[in-house]
């Protein structure tokens, strides 16, 4: 192997651990990942209730503005960030949020600028699912 060969290697090599850090991470990430922690502490007997509070739809200095958040039937998170002008500027999705909660109806909310996003999740059939988005 040559030298070329082997900068290529480590750059790929960086770039693919860079993905998997928090460097690039984006809005839809955080909120799958408190989903999955929210159905980790929500009681295994049925009816067992817990909210999740998501304070941000991201890291700081990314989607500051007013954001809408829908979070589907079929298992899709979607994260719309605005201006303060309330143009979409952003946009990004994620399903990993669907191996930990089941969501029944498609629900569709808009949030201004930090304000937080709660999520009441309920325990029913053995599977955390989301009754409630405000």
């Amino acid at each position: 192997m040559n030298a070329r060969s082997a900068r290529a290697i480590l750059i790929a090599a960086a770039l693919i651990v860079a993905a998997g850090c928090d460097i690039a991470t984006d809005p839809a990430t955080p909120l799958a990942s408190d989903l999955e922690a929210g159905a980790d502490r929500l009681g295994s007997d049925a009816g067992a209730t817990y909210t999740v509070h998501h304070t941000t739809p991201s890291k700081a200095g990314e989607c500051t503005g007013p954001y809408k958040v829908q979070l589907d039937q079929v298992g899709a998170m979607i994260i719309w960030c605005k201006d303060a002008a309330g143009e979409m500027v952003s946009s990004h999705s994620t399903s990993y949020h669907a191996r930990f909660v089941e969501t029944p109806e498609t629900f569709l909310i808009d949030k201004g600028a930090g304000e937080t996003l709660s999520i009441d999740l309920e325990r029913s059939g053995g599977r955390a699912v989301i009754v409630a988005v405000r």
